[in-house]
């Protein structure tokens, strides 16, 4: 069995998954764009397809790319730290599972050999991949992206359940997401 089939079949948290496990992850040796995310939503789980919800509508937007662009793992590699849905917390989702990206990012890297960018969506991407060299609050580190290029661009989870971060820092969309494009237009 490959690495694919492997987490396919996955199943050591599933003890702690309200909708069983679903392992949801996509790259290809080609893929030049990582997404390191969180864990996918519930209307992802049901798809069976990351980001198909409408905080993948929102991301696709802010990278300005097309579906069938973001799709091709080619272009994207898919790579929350949870593979699985985690459930509902009192406001959106719960956090990750802490097993997944322990067990199983290491093995995908090997396999990524063309990756120009590693995006770090929100703020569990960022502290498992920036560590000690991430800022304080996820604010602190979004505002401060340009010290991360070339390798990482940290940005805020696109959930709607983040509208009021999105309206106290318009600066994100005005400024930041142009910029943000031009990269990956560049890469893609």
């Amino acid at each position: 069995m490959g690495l694919f089939e492997d987490i396919r079949a996955c199943d050591i948290c599933s003890k702690d998954l309200p909708l069983g496990p679903e392992p949801i992850v996509a790259f290809s040796p080609k893929s030049k764009i990582v997404l390191a995310s969180q864990a996918p939503g519930r209307l992802a789980h049901l798809a069976n397809v990351a980001w198909k919800d409408p905080s993948g509508k929102q991301l696709r937007r802010w990278l300005g790319v097309t579906e069938d662009q973001f799709y091709n793992t080619d272009n994207f590699a898919i790579l929350p730290m949870g593979f699985c849905y985690p459930g509902k917390a009192k406001t959106g989702d719960l956090p990750p599972r802490k097993e997944c990206a322990p067990q199983w990012h290491a093995k995908i890297w090997e396999q990524l050999k063309n990756v120009e960018l590693i995006l770090l969506i929100g703020a569990y991407s960022q502290q498992y991949y920036l560590g000690k060299d991430a800022r304080p609050t996820l604010t602190e580190t979004v505002s401060n992206y340009q010290d991360y290029l070339p390798k990482y661009f940290p940005m805020p989870h696109p959930s709607p359940t983040n509208r009021f971060w999105k309206a106290k820092n318009s600066w994100f969309e005005e400024l930041v997401v142009p910029e943000l494009q031009e990269i990956i237009k560049t890469i893609i």
